[in-house]
């Protein structure tokens, strides 16, 4: 595997494209949309400016987990609203894009990287979230060819109003993770229905109810009884870029505390000329780094085929998620009562940096993961 301790000028060329983009042509999109519901003319600007077909490559090559990262980090800084409709459609989408019929590819993908279709990812339910093979949405059997779906999901970004959903369901039970088949499930099938809920910072996201909902076995991604495993492989491609999500919000509180510090005066100085200040900066400069570049690690472990990937991926989302709760934390310090108001940037960010802690695998489970792995 090569060794990757800096990015590339073309990278850094790109990067930097990227958050132009991202402030100039994203954002004013971001802040017309409605709180709490799927921004459509978002998704669609994302397919517009070749964003999402940088997550589902036309010619069919996989994606690059290292340009998965770069494009999150670099949207996080300047929207992370767009950051989060981009990485939603690859969550949703993905396990089509790995494991979907030929016929299944064809019909969402074009779609969902133009923008046109959105997409969504149903694994949590009420009683199965960091134990996710837990879940009891069940899959019965409907003739030799078909199951029906009943149960519910919960906690599903761009539920209810999403175009098509990647469901994991039950398909043999008391089977653990052995027992869960993964499902591509159209919004319009009979008995699926779905409400929003409110949550701290305003994302869409819902639960969904399944009513002896139809599938068959042409929607079914993978194999039978093999869900989990189409599971941990769109997880172990995103949750490093989770981590790159969260350093990127964390690189914009940093740089918003820079900026104050600089230019605040109090007790004679600038505020930067406190010692104490000054320690801070550097403490978050140092894990801000340190996060990014444990996350390029688990990138391009990714991308060289590395045996380790999953303690690489469950390492970068935990410490890059911690980090960012830091950073975003210590900047508000560093500001006082002002990165409080309603609209302040920081106050944006500390509303946002809460989840990532928590979504596709919480700080637990990773560090759960990372000890199993050891002793692989």
């Amino acid at each position: 595997m090569a060794r990757r301790f800096a990015l590339e000028e073309g990278e850094e060329r790109w990067c930097a494209e990227l958050r132009a983009l991202a402030r100039e042509r994203l954002r004013p999109v971001a802040e017309a949309g409605e709180p709490g519901r799927v921004n459509r003319p978002l998704v669609a600007a994302l397919g517009e400016l070749g964003l999402l077909e940088r997550v589902f490559p036309p010619d069919g090559t996989p994606v690059s987990a290292l340009e998965l990262c770069l494009l999150r980090e670099s949207l996080a800084r300047e929207c992370t609203e767009a950051e989060t409709a981009l990485a939603l459609q690859g969550l949703g989408a993905y396990p089509i894009a790995l494991h979907g019929t030929k016929e299944l590819q064809a019909r969402w993908l074009p779609r969902v990287a133009a923008g046109q279709a959105v997409a969504a990812f149903a694994l949590s339910e009420p009683g199965a979230g960091s134990d996710a093979a837990a879940l009891e949405l069940a899959a019965s059997r409907d003739g030799e060819d078909g199951w029906r779906l009943t149960g519910e999901k919960t906690w599903i970004s761009n539920a209810p109003e999403a175009d098509v959903y990647t469901v994991f369901a039950r398909t043999t039970p008391a089977a653990g993770a052995r027992g869960v088949t993964a499902f591509c499930v159209p919004a319009d099938r009979p008995g699926l229905t779905g409400s929003a809920l409110s949550m701290l910072s305003p994302h869409p996201i819902g639960t969904l109810r399944f009513d002896a909902v139809p599938v068959t076995t042409a929607d079914v991604l993978g194999e039978t009884d093999r869900g989990f495993t189409t599971a941990m492989a769109t997880l172990n491609l995103f949750r490093p870029s989770v981590g790159a999500f969260a350093v990127g919000m964390a690189q914009a509180a940093l740089d918003a505390a820079l900026t104050w510090a600089g230019e605040r005066q109090a007790f004679g100085a600038p505020l930067k000329d406190l010692q104490s200040v000054g320690h801070t900066l550097a403490e978050m400069a140092t894990r801000v780094e340190s996060a990014r570049l444990l996350v390029h690690a688990a990138a391009a472990a990714y991308d060289a085929g590395a045996s380790d990937v999953a303690r690489r991926a469950a390492m970068a989302k935990l410490l890059a998620t911690e980090t960012a709760q830091y950073v975003v934390d210590a900047a508000v310090q560093l500001h006082g009562a002002r990165a409080l108001q309603s609209g302040h940037l920081l106050e944006h960010l500390y509303r946002e940096v809460r989840a990532p802690r928590i979504y596709e695998g919480a700080t637990e489970v990773q560090r759960t993961i990372i000890a199993k792995e050891l002793y692989r």
